[in-house]
């Protein structure tokens, strides 16, 4: 089963543009990520960039609105991921609860849809689907 473990750091939501962790914190956030490669647990991982870097495209009657970041409305946002693989939601759960986080983040734990779980007439509507991921599960860069 696959589960990604978002990192919500509260107040990213309003970080200025620029804004970089605590070297001491990315070293202890390091050996947590080793471990979980040593585990053979880990797909993939990455950090983002504020909120207020970012940008937002919504749809109201088909036609797209892009919103600049920083999001006023927004109280959450997410600073980074981590893809895993292991057996259940409760392993997934003791993963992230070995993190090094401080108390303003929480990891939301969320399982990733696998095809076969889906209806026949999904998994034909979707067919090709694997075929957009790279290897690793993820876009190729460009």
């Amino acid at each position: 089963m696959r589960f990604m473990m978002l990192m919500i750091p509260k107040g990213y939501a309003t970080a200025a543009p620029g804004t970089m962790p605590d070297p001491k914190a990315v070293e202890a956030m390091m050996k947590y990520n080793e471990s979980l490669q040593k585990a053979g647990v880990l797909l993939s991982l990455d950090g983002l960039h504020p909120a207020s870097e970012g940008a937002r495209v919504s749809f109201s009657a088909g036609k797209p609105k892009v919103t600049d970041g920083p999001f006023i409305e927004t109280k959450e946002v997410l600073g980074g991921y981590w893809m895993i693989q292991v057996k259940s939601k409760d392993e997934a759960i003791e993963w992230a609860s070995r993190c090094p986080a401080g108390e303003n983040e929480v990891i939301e734990i969320r399982q990733v849809f696998e095809m076969s779980e889906f209806p026949p007439d999904v998994q034909k509507a979707a067919a090709g689907f694997a075929d957009l991921q790279s290897p690793s599960g993820r876009p190729s860069e460009r």
